[in-house]
Formats: structure tokens, sequence, C-alpha cells
């Protein structure tokens, strides 16, 4: 992880989304909230000002170290988004702040799947310049720290892009967009761009060159002015957790702590009425108490 190395810095410069995003993306009576990849926690601050019960999931110790003194009253542990360290249907909404595309959809997909509860929330929300402006589309330009790091590095999928492994996952599924303003001192503006991982992970002579001419680029448009009004955006999706419950092929452990086998398990659909209550997978000795209704086997 290179952000870990600039948490302080990533924490006071990067903007934090805007209320009417975070109330776009909160279902109706959310109780529990999981801010996944929750870094310095600018998404989990702004959900705990709505939400009752919010737990920060980290897997960097230093961005979790800022997470934990700017946000109080959070919960907040370590671990991933493929192996999500919550119980099963244990909350209402889970959510990824401008880190999706860095986990793997494969894995991640049905862990959030499998912590979220009947109805469900899954968001994902990136937070920041807003790329349809041209001046702050060319910053992306200009602050590539040199094409020879760019051909090398290895290719990741789009950003504000959420493709999942399983479309029977997740159903209802929506996009948005929110615009707002963000006034910065022009250097703040500058070390905000520093704060992207392809300008941390840089040379100390690539990064200062790009930094350079962010720099010149600014101060040319905006010539005499100690600040300015950067356009902002905030890209939002949604979607409900599918009603469906499948034990994969290692489910629950023993008391003894060793992996109980659910090969044979069946896979359970939620019929209209809601929720079982018992569902019983023979295989491996897992008896699993729902709340209510009828459960529908295949």
């Amino acid at each position: 992880m290179s952000f870990g190395a600039i948490a302080d810095e990533y924490n006071r410069l990067r903007p934090s989304p805007p209320e009417q995003a975070v109330d776009w993306l909160l279902p109706a009576r959310c109780q529990v909230a999981v801010d996944l990849a929750a870094g310095t926690g600018l998404l989990t601050r702004a959900l705990a000002a709505k939400v009752s019960n919010v737990v920060a999931v980290e897997p960097d110790g230093r961005m979790g170290a800022v997470l934990r003194d700017r946000s109080p009253g959070v919960a907040v542990v370590a671990g991933k988004g493929e192996a999500i360290p919550l119980a099963a249907a244990s909350t209402d909404a889970v959510f990824i702040s401008s880190a999706w595309h860095w986990l793997n959809p494969d894995l991640a997909g049905p862990e959030i799947a499998r912590v979220l509860r009947p109805g469900g929330r899954f968001g994902v929300i990136w937070t920041s310049r807003d790329r349809e402006v041209d001046w702050v589309r060319d910053i992306d330009w200009i602050r590539e720290p040199g094409a020879r790091q760019a051909a090398e590095a290895p290719p990741r999928r789009r950003h504000r892009e959420v493709t999942l492994p399983d479309r029977g996952l997740f159903r209802d599924i929506e996009a948005t967009s929110f615009t707002f303003t963000r006034t910065m001192a022009i250097g703040d503006v500058v070390d905000m761009v520093g704060t992207y991982s392809g300008i941390i992970t840089a040379s100390d002579t690539d990064r200062a060159v790009a930094l350079a001419r962010v720099r010149a680029s600014l101060d040319e448009r905006f010539a005499g002015q100690a600040e300015i009004d950067v356009p902002m955006r905030s890209w939002c999706w949604r979607a409900t957790v599918a009603a469906r419950l499948e034990f994969g092929p290692a489910f629950g452990r023993s008391a003894g702590g060793q992996t109980r086998s659910a090969r044979n398990a069946s896979t359970c659909w939620l019929n209209s009425s809601g929720w079982s209550m018992l569902l019983m997978c023979p295989a491996s000795g897992i008896t699993a108490r729902t709340a209510r209704g009828t459960l529908a086997a295949r």
C-alpha cells in the first residue's frame, strides 16, 4: 500500500463526500454500516454523522492510525475486502470509497454479499476532481510522472467502474453523480495531486517534475490568486444484495477451530414471504437460524 506513507496528507487534502451523495447511498433505516477499505476515514465520518453504528475496515496500519485518531466512536478493525472480519448477515450496508479498483472483485463481491443482511445495500463512491471540466482534466495529463513508468505499470480496471463476478449476488443496480466545489489554496491543490498512487510511487525526480508542471499550469491559469474553487464530483453506484443464502466450500468452524466442509450444501433462495426459521446443511452439520418466513431451496 503506497498511501500509508502519506496518511496525514491524504486525510488533510483528499475531499470528503458531499452530504447528498451519502444520503443517496444509504438505505432507509440503516442501523449498521461498514466502510470497507476505509483509509483515513473520509467516508467513515460522513457515515457516522447519519448512522448509529459504523465499522471501518482498513488493511494499512498507518492509514488506520489516522482513522482511529480522527473518528471517535467508530469501531476500527484491520482487514480487507477479500476477507471481511465480520459475521455473516451482520450489517445493513457496506460502502467502499475510492478503493474498489484496488480489490479483487471475484473475492470481494461474495464477501460483501455474505456480511449484508437481507435487503442490504452495497455502495461504491469515488470523490475527486471533476475531470469533466477541461482544466481539471488537463491536470491528469500534466501530472504523469513519466511515460516509461506508465507503460511499465500493471494494468488495472478502470476507475469508477464496478464489475462483479456473479450477477446473481446483487440487484437493483443504479448509478449517479453529484458535483460540488471546494475552495483550496493553489499549493494545496498541487499537494493533493501528490496523494495519488502514480505520484507517490514515482521516483523523487519524476515526482518533483510532475508536481512542478501542475503548479506552473495552475499559476498560469489562475495568476495572482491565492485560492481557487476546484470543481469536484462524487461518482456513486449502489445495489441491493440478492435474497439468497449460499454456503460455500468452507463454511463455519467447529469448537476446535477446524473448518467444516460444506461441499454438498444447498444453495437456498428466499421466496417472497421472507426468511426461513431454520436452514440445515447436512453435509457440514451446520444449522443456521434465520428470522421468519419461508425458504425455498434448489
